[in-house]
C-alpha cells in the first residue's frame, strides 16, 4: 500500500521532525508514537506497512533506532537532503530542551515536588509504550483475522511471545 499524500518539502519535513523533537519525553516509546502519528495519521506521507517495515529495519541493525528511523524517513520522504533535515529538526530541538533541563534540574532536583513528578514519569512512559505496541500489533491482528482463524492464532501466538 502506498502512502496517499505527495512527499513533503524539505522545509516542511523539517518542522515536521523539529515538532516531534520539541514534543518527544519519556525516550523511545513516545517518539515512536509522535513519528506514527506524524508521518502516518496526520500528514499522510507513509503507511503503517511502510512505517513498520522501516522500524524493523532499525531493530535489526546496530545503534539508535530512532536516529536510523529517522535516517531512513528522511531519505525515503526527500533523498540525502531529507536525511539532513531530518536529522536536525530532530536532534536539534531535543538536544536543546535536554540541556536547558539538565541545567534545570539540577537546581532543583531535591524538591518533593520534583520528585513526585518523577515518580509518575515512569506509569506514564508504560503507558505510551502499550499504545505503542498495540499499534504495531493491530495490523497484524487484521490481517490475521481476514487470513482465517489458523492465521490469526498464529499471530496472536507471536505477538503474546514477543510481548
Amino acid at each position: 500500500m502506498k502512502s496517499q499524500n505527495p512527499k513533503p518539502t524539505q522545509w516542511q519535513l523539517f518542522r515536521i521532525w523539529a515538532s516531534i523533537g520539541l514534543q518527544s519525553f519519556g525516550g523511545g516509546a513516545s517518539t515512536t508514537f509522535l513519528i506514527q502519528r506524524a508521518f502516518i495519521e496526520k500528514h499522510r506521507c507513509l503507511t503503517i506497512e511502510e512505517f513498520t517495515h522501516l522500524w524493523n529495519l532499525c531493530i535489526l541493525t546496530p545503534g539508535i533506532n530512532l536516529v536510523a528511523l529517522t535516517v531512513l524517513i528522511g531519505k525515503k520522504l526527500g533523498g540525502t537532503w531529507g536525511i539532513v533535515v531530518s536529522l536536525v529538526g530532530m536532534l536539534l530541538p531535543s538536544a536543546a530542551i535536554t540541556c536547558l533541563l539538565a541545567a534545570i534540574f539540577k537546581q532543583v532536583e531535591h524538591l518533593a515536588a520534583v520528585q513526585a513528578i518523577l515518580r509518575g514519569v515512569i506509569p506514564a512512559t508504560g503507558g505510551i509504550m502499550l499504545l505503542v505496541g498495540l499499534n504495531f500489533a493491530l495490523p497484524l491482528i487484521r490481517r490475521g483475522y481476514k487470513e482465517g482463524i489458523l492465521y490469526l492464532f498464529a499471530s496472536s501466538i507471536l505477538i503474546i511471545a514477543c510481548t
